[in-house]
């Protein structure tokens, strides 16, 4: 099939690029080359752009969308800012990109001839906010957002909406609640929607992934925004401490970059997949204090480990994903474990020039606008 990739420059979209064109499609990327993500000196990474037509563009700019959209049958949109907390004061930006450059698709597909029968939207498990919890006197829960005057107290714990007891966490599946604690999350929730809505209404095949936390070779490590596994790497390999959030207990679920290929793949060529909307992750929750013990020994760089207690406003506790529908309607499972992933990684930074370490920076701009406590 004649293809579309989104953000295929990107860390996801470059690895998928690899697979989809090892399997005999091909490939067109729309990219801008992020500074935020690629550098300021942006190039288009090589060797795999000998076999796939590249067009340096802009989601948000309708002539960029028409050439890229020329005789293609499937498009997988991964272009996106991304950024829970960055997302909170560049407000404009990332509704800008996420739903406006949604929209422009969505738009031109309505109103202009075409030749695509598929659509495949990058979404992401923020769309859940806390997620699903169990509390032991009222059952399965979807708590709020913590408070600033109990997480200032020390007290970073779930509670229940109805009780106010402590809940404990459950995997989160697709029919949970959906109520995002940050403006990345509502946007990808947006993009969804729409794709599925207008998907649907234009006689499009339309299917939505909501991954968990995407790690592994090739993830951005310049950028101070995402990425807690490359976050704490360019920390590690600066020399600098890692400071843990909270009390280091809250836990993510990480998900291998090649089991994240592996489900779009499906997405793409599987005849199940339209009109639905999949978790992807690994199904594990892992803790973060784990996650920084784990890349200082792989290093073998002895830094400081401090948990600090303060906290960002938006940030969800824990959020691990229910796999049971990816399961049973595409039969995915995820191949690579943490430890397996966290090695592989690991590898694969000490192969790389040590970036410089902007997340003081990043720190700073959310105090400045109150979102760091």
């Amino acid at each position: 099939m004649k293809i579309l990739i989104t953000g295929g420059a990107g860390f996801i979209g470059t690895r998928l690029c690899k697979a989809l064109v090892d399997r005999g499609h091909s490939l067109t990327v729309l990219d801008n080359l992020s500074a935020q993500i690629h550098g300021v000196a942006a190039v288009i990474p090589l060797p795999l752009w000998d076999r796939v037509a590249f067009v340096q563009g802009d989601v948000r700019n309708r002539h960029d969308w028409l050439r890229a959209l020329e005789g293609q049958e499937v498009i997988v949109h991964l272009a996106a800012e991304t950024g829970t907390g960055q997302s909170m004061y560049e407000i404009e930006r990332y509704v800008d990109v996420n739903v406006r450059g949604t929209a422009i698709m969505l738009d031109l597909l309505a109103n202009t001839p075409h030749s695509v029968r598929r659509l495949v939207v990058a979404s992401s498990r923020a769309v859940y906010g806390e997620g699903r919890y169990e509390c032991a006197a009222c059952g399965p829960v979807y708590p709020q957002a913590r408070t600033a005057p109990d997480m200032q107290a020390g007290d970073f714990s779930i509670k229940c909406p109805q009780c106010n007891a402590v809940a404990e966490v459950m995997p989160t599946d697709e029919l949970s609640r959906v109520h995002p604690t940050s403006v990345y999350g509502i946007t990808k929730h947006n993009q969804e929607q729409i794709v599925l809505t207008v998907g649907r209404s234009l006689g499009l095949e339309a299917v939505a992934f909501r991954y968990q936390n995407v790690y592994g070779p090739g993830q951005s490590l310049a950028n101070p925004y995402t990425g807690i596994l490359s976050i704490f790497s360019t920390r590690i390999k600066n020399g600098n401490e890692i400071v843990l959030f909270e009390d280091g207990t809250e836990s993510r679920d990480f998900v291998f970059i090649d089991d994240v290929v592996d489900a779009t793949i499906l997405g793409v060529e599987h005849p199940a997949a339209p009109g639905h909307v999949f978790n992807v992750g690994s199904g594990v929750p892992t803790d973060v204090a784990t996650v920084a013990d784990t890349l200082v020994r792989a290093y073998g760089v002895s830094v400081p480990i401090r948990v600090s207690g303060n906290f960002r406003l938006g940030d969800i506790r824990h959020n691990f994903a229910d796999l049971s529908r990816v399961q049973s309607v595409l039969g995915f499972r995820p191949r690579v474990d943490f430890a397996t992933g966290i090695a592989a990684f690991a590898r694969w930074v000490d192969g790389q020039a040590v970036q410089a370490d902007g997340y003081e920076r990043s720190i700073e701009e959310l105090k400045t606008k109150g979102l760091y406590k």
